[in-house]
């Protein structure tokens, strides 16, 4: 789905750093409130931006068989773009021109836009001509379009949308304590199945004190999960935060509440409903057999989606809105100490390229979308021969590839293998790219 917005076209031809500026500057009132993006790019912001622009990278940077012009196509990645120009791809917003401290979210390139190479001197920059979405022209008319999924048709994502798309909706990292206190799936309404799946009609339960109730301002949809596995960093043994293996969604139809009920023998109408369960036979400590008595009724959800069969005892996790995911790649710019806490995949021990792997920074480290970090081997212990001692010694880490990050949580993140010379593993070391 997409949403659009009118705006006047304007013809521009200026380095694309000044472009991104000057769209970005036209669609933040209704990004920025929407979607969570900083606000509007100022004067003295655009002349930053401006500044860039008129520097680029040194040719020394260029990737050797860069080209001196290029059509975007359908299937194309920030990332492949990145590469294609550059040795290190990390260095597109230097190429493009774009103040990452200022500008968070950078223009948006479409298929059929031209990208040409400008060498100037010992420096080059990229600009760009055309409408995109398939047209091609002289100039580029920017038509500020809000766009909810950026993995559809619209602009290039920065990574493959296949590989990534799963991990920016299903995984959930957080403490043991909100899976604990998390509503929990009891019964569903059809008593002689065991499991269940989109369309049936569950019932659940929250804590006792935060009940699954409906309201204004409460949630109405979740995403069910199953039990948590705790993330562990190799190197203390800390548990990070907990991952829950994500089964389906739902939606709150009626909320937890009360019902009066009487014992049986009590001579009401509704004392047959309120049987026991075979095998209790005695009424509550201090409750007289033909007493009334309060007991909870469950919440009742409907199934609207599933990945895997549901069960009584899964969590149910309120539905987070839906980020608008628009990065680039680029290297931190604070020291990066990392290691591989995950490697995700069933029975997968070993990641390579297009393999998601777990690592043990997070937000409050400073990682955010589009970090791309260099990913080492350990180097393994071994005997020296050549000594008469016969001592062990540790041979260097090796370089081994690259990774991109693209879901942070606060305490890890999830990161995309872009390149692997080997396989890697859990405790592999992961720093600034060079």
């Amino acid at each position: 789905m997409k949403h659009t917005f009118p705006s006047t076209p304007r013809a521009l031809s200026a380095p694309l750093g000044l472009l991104a500026a000057a769209a970005l500057l036209a669609a933040l009132p209704v990004h920025a409130q929407k979607y969570g993006i900083h606000s509007p790019v100022s004067p003295a912001q655009r002349a930053t931006a401006q500044q860039v622009a008129e520097k680029g990278v040194p040719l020394s940077a260029l990737a050797p068989n860069a080209p001196d012009q290029y059509t975007v196509k359908r299937g194309d990645t920030l990332w492949g773009i990145s590469s294609l120009f550059l040795k290190s791809p990390w260095r597109w917003p230097e190429l493009w021109g774009m103040n990452l401290q200022d500008i968070r979210n950078p223009h948006l390139i479409y298929p059929g836009q031209q990208l040409y190479l400008e060498r100037n001197g010992d420096r080059a920059i990229l600009r760009m001509r055309g409408k995109g979405d398939g047209e091609t022209g002289d100039t580029v008319h920017v038509s500020p379009r809000t766009r909810v999924d950026m993995l559809g048709t619209g602009p290039l994502p920065a990574l493959p949308a296949h590989l990534i798309e799963p991990f920016l909706t299903e995984p959930l990292v957080v403490d043991d304590d909100t899976f604990e206190r998390a509503p929990r799936v009891v019964a569903q309404a059809n008593q002689s199945r065991v499991i269940m799946a989109k369309g049936d009609r569950i019932y659940a339960r929250g804590p006792q004190d935060a009940p699954l109730l409906m309201g204004p301002g409460r949630p109405r949809d979740f995403r069910v999960f199953r039990t948590a596995t705790p993330l562990k960093d190799p190197i203390t043994g800390e548990i990070l935060g907990y991952e829950g293996q994500y089964v389906g969604r739902a939606a709150l139809m009626r909320g937890e509440s009360k019902v009066e009920v009487e014992e049986p023998g009590a001579g009401s109408p509704g004392a047959a409903a309120a049987q026991p369960a075979a095998g209790d036979n005695n009424p509550a400590p201090g409750q007289d057999s033909e007493e009334a008595r309060t007991l909870p009724v469950p919440a009742t959800l409907d199934l609207v989606g599933s990945k895997e069969e549901i069960q009584v005892g899964d969590r149910l996790i309120p539905e987070p809105p839906r980020d608008f995911r628009s990065y680039v790649p680029h290297a931190p710019d604070m020291p990066v100490d990392a290691r591989v806490v995950l490697v995700h995949g069933s029975a997968v021990r070993f990641a390579g390229q297009n393999h998601i792997v777990v690592i043990n920074k997070g937000l409050r480290d400073g990682i955010e979308n589009g970090h791309v970090l260099a990913l080492l081997s350990a180097g393994p212990q071994i005997v020296d021969k050549t000594d008469g001692a016969r001592s062990r010694i540790k041979l260097p880490d090796e370089r081994n590839g690259l990774v991109m990050v693209f879901r942070p949580f606060d305490r890890v993140s999830y990161a995309l293998v872009m390149q692997s010379a080997n396989e890697s593993q859990v405790g592999d070391k992961l720093t600034n790219p060079k």
